[in-house]
């Protein structure tokens, strides 16, 4: 998320902390069957200020998930994470934008129909990716967000909680426009909300957010402010009914103002007709 220095946060924070989504009891993880194929993922936006640190290289390596998704890359980010997780990701990509606006894709399984959704609705600031990732578990449609941070055109934070779910909202609709529906699918990364329309939508439409079914009362997000440290959970793994998650857990390390989230994921099989 961009980071926004202001105490205002206190107060934004303690309302949006109300609307966190959590509609069922804290699900437990469990073991994969016999012959259950499984494969792991991780988001992580990694702060595009903190470009090329070791540590979170480090981070990432440690979590030794399958495939890894990134917001906040850019030109610093990709020669670092290339040089130190090549061995471990063959299959990279790298999509740049300003600032925070970078993104970034490493697997381990091969990855086709790769693709650029540019930010099409009023008000949407970053670009999203989507992908195809070959798991050992079947083909998964996974997409890459970084959503319109709670923030006004003008800077405000408080005018930005009350004025951005819905340009949220809108990003997600346009995105899964772009998606194959015959595919499971994975939407992870930066939603910059707690609870929120973009979150709202995906329920709607049979996804379930992990990190609300196994760990709600995480945090993923911290800013320390003038007046102390601030929390939210902001960064989001969300599946839809073809997927079947066994844990999800927030790994509570690294040097940026997110941390890494960590899911177990397999594919349900589709029953023949």
């Amino acid at each position: 998320m961009l980071r926004v220095p202001s105490s205002v946060w206190l107060l934004t924070l303690s309302v949006a902390s109300t609307g966190a989504a959590c509609s069922s009891a804290q699900r437990a993880a469990r073991s994969p069957g016999p012959a259950e194929p499984t494969f792991t993922v991780v988001t992580y936006n990694v702060n595009y200020g903190l470009e090329g640190d070791p540590e979170v290289v480090e981070v990432i390596r440690r979590a030794d998930a399958d495939v890894v998704v990134l917001q906040e890359t850019n030109v610093g980010w990709e020669a670092a994470l290339s040089a130190g997780l090549a061995d471990a990701y063959p299959h990279r990509y790298f999509h740049h934008a300003g600032a925070a606006g970078g993104s970034a894709i490493l697997s381990r399984f091969p990855i086709e129909a790769l693709d650029v959704v540019p930010p099409r609705v009023d008000g949407s600031w970053f670009a999203a990716l989507t992908a195809v990732v070959h798991t050992n578990a079947g083909p998964l449609q996974l997409v890459n967000v970084h959503l319109r941070p709670a923030i006004s055109d003008s800077g405000s934070v408080v005018a930005g909680y009350f004025g951005t779910s819905s340009v949220r909202e809108a990003e997600m609709r346009a995105i899964l426009g772009t998606l194959d529906p015959r595919l499971p699918t994975l939407v992870a990364g930066d939603f910059n909300e707690s609870g929120g329309g973009a979150l709202a939508f995906l329920e709607g439409r049979g996804f379930e957010d992990g990190v609300a079914a196994f760990v709600p009362d995480a945090d993923t997000w911290r800013w320390t402010t003038s007046v102390g440290q601030i929390e939210s959970q902001l960064d989001h793994l969300a599946y839809d009914p073809r997927v079947e998650p066994l844990e999800v857990r927030v790994i509570a390390e690294g040097p940026s103002d997110h941390v890494p989230v960590f899911a177990r994921l397999s594919l349900r099989r589709a029953k023949p007709s």
